[in-house]
């Protein structure tokens, strides 16, 4: 009786969160498609792009890998396949996620679970400034389970710097500005801000996935639990049918 409670504890939280979660993801989307067009449209402009200023990360530098798990259990093979991809990645790692195993990788900058990482971003958000202001990685990459829909879950690797970036027909790029201040200062606070950005909304999908998860997963195991119950029922019944039916031969003997 107590596991079926602490199921139905995880159910009815997992069915609160899918909900908050899938409205929050679909926000964070429509707000990405809109800062990237932004962003787009600044570091691909004629003129930084004549004047050098445009970021361009040195290519020898080492790749940080940033790992989405969760905290939570009821998850199935949620973090299966992020720890197997942890176990053999060599590069700088950020692991998010107290599901997540190190494997005692020296190569860990950083480990949070997901509470730390809602109530303390600074830590990942330091990290992502410094990186970018002294050019210390080729490539930023977050690794996690996107949330596309309640039937399309998908374990993705999704490179957010550098930046794909890619005109689009209608957008022009030669806008003439001016700055009255240190463009390269401000170019290396935009991007930060933006990658910063970027990993906020893959942990948004991830979360909305792992609680698809976690729902789909606690209904199932209810329905288990009814079914075994309901047989440990029927199955009550036939000894106590035995035993009256055995009491009525042993009076009937008697008698």
């Amino acid at each position: 009786m107590a596991i079926k409670n602490v199921v139905k504890v995880m159910n009815f939280h997992s069915l609160l969160r899918v909900d908050k979660a899938r409205r929050i993801a679909d926000k964070y989307k429509n707000t990405e498609d809109e800062l990237t067009a932004i962003i787009r449209k600044i570091l691909l402009n004629k003129n930084i792009i004549l004047d050098k200023k445009s970021i361009i990360p040195n290519k020898n530098n080492p790749i940080l890998n940033i790992y989405i798990g969760n905290d939570l259990g009821f998850c199935g093979d949620f973090n299966f396949s992020i720890n197997k991809e942890v176990r053999k990645d060599k590069n700088v790692k950020i692991l998010i996620g107290s599901k997540i195993h190190n494997f005692n990788d020296q190569n860990i900058i950083l480990r949070m679970t997901k509470e730390d990482f809602f109530s303390d971003f600074s830590k990942v958000e330091n990290i992502i400034y410094d990186a970018i202001k002294n050019d210390k990685y080729s490539m930023i990459n977050v690794i996690y389970n996107h949330y596309h829909n309640v039937n399309h879950l998908e374990f993705t690797k999704k490179t957010i710097y550098p930046f794909k970036y890619e005109s689009v027909e209608g957008e022009t790029y030669d806008e003439d500005f001016g700055l009255e201040t240190d463009s390269e200062s401000m170019l290396s606070e935009l991007v930060s801000l933006y990658i910063c950005y970027e990993i906020k909304i893959c942990e948004m999908n991830s979360f909305a996935a792992e609680n698809v998860i976690r729902q789909t997963i606690t209904r199932e195991s209810l329905k288990k639990i009814d079914e075994i119950e309901a047989e440990k029922t029927k199955e009550e019944r036939k000894i106590k049918k035995q035993k009256d039916f055995k009491a009525i031969l042993e009076n009937f003997r008697k008698f």
